[in-house]
């Protein structure tokens, strides 16, 4: 009843607005506002430039830039394959199985990405799978952390599916694969979108194990953010800060405007 009458909905906004700009927006401006300064001697930045989005827009930094987006698109199309195909398997087993798939899946983000970072690091520092020093294995540990989302969404895309679709594709004489190709994955391509813009995302940002697998010539954006401002130039940091928000936000929009249209067909 408060939230329907003017003045309620006066202090719910009021009530977002001082929760939401200090929390939020206000540590994001501050990160466009360094990325544009030359130095901050007060309250605000001065000295403005765009020396440092040009430095980006080539050698490392752009290099560094292509490099998160070759491992997170990577990371994203492996786990929504391994945790699609697995949600749709829970789907078919009985519910001591889902318990185990739903603990399987969800055991590397109850546990710090740092020792998800270290144990690929020990399991894949030696033969037979020899994958240390190489590009892959961060891809691996990237695609390892966001597999859990991409199984927890589709699984429960799966759940609330109609299973009259399916019948009715059987009973006119529909096989399995046809029913799975032709009927449940076009039901579940905006949860397939969806679960691919959030495992984009994730891996975009994810810094604490890819610190302890990438090799000097596989360097990811958020590596290269910290290394910037452990090295004092918050500035710099700053911009490349900018540049990875961009971006994903970039690879976002195209993905929720996949899925819109994907809910309207």
């Amino acid at each position: 009843m408060l939230v329907h009458s003017r003045a309620g909905k006066w202090a719910t906004w009021a009530v977002f607005l001082l929760l939401f700009v200090p929390l939020f927006a206000v540590p994001l401006l501050v990160i466009l506002a360094a990325s544009f300064a030359t130095h901050w001697s007060g309250a605000f930045p001065s000295g403005p430039t765009v020396e440092r989005y040009a430095a980006a827009a080539g050698g490392d930094s752009l290099q560094a830039l292509t490099t998160s987006l070759v491992t997170a698109v990577t990371a994203s199309v492996l786990a929504l394959t391994l945790g699609g195909w697995a949600a749709l398997a829970a789907a078919s087993v009985r519910t001591r199985g889902k318990r185990f798939l739903d603990a399987l899946f969800i055991l590397p983000v109850a546990v710090p990405s740092v020792v998800v970072g270290l144990a690929v690091l020990v399991a894949y520092s030696k033969p037979p799978v020899l994958l240390n020093g190489t590009r892959w294995i961060v891809i691996l540990a990237h695609t390892v952390l966001v597999t859990a989302f991409a199984y927890q969404s589709v699984a429960a895309a799966v759940r609330r599916l109609d299973p009259m679709y399916e019948q009715a594709a059987a009973g006119l004489g529909a096989s399995p694969a046809r029913v799975l190709w032709r009927v449940r994955l076009p039901l579940l391509l905006p949860s397939l979108t969806s679960a691919a813009g959030l495992c984009f995302a994730l891996s975009m940002g994810e810094l604490s194990a890819t610190m302890m697998l990438y090799p000097p010539d596989w360097t990811p954006l958020p590596v290269q953010i910290f290394a910037a401002t452990d090295r004092g130039s918050l500035f710099t940091g700053a911009a490349l800060a900018v540049v990875l928000m961009t971006t994903t936000l970039l690879v976002l929009a195209a993905v929720s405007r996949i899925r819109t249209r994907a809910s309207y067909r």
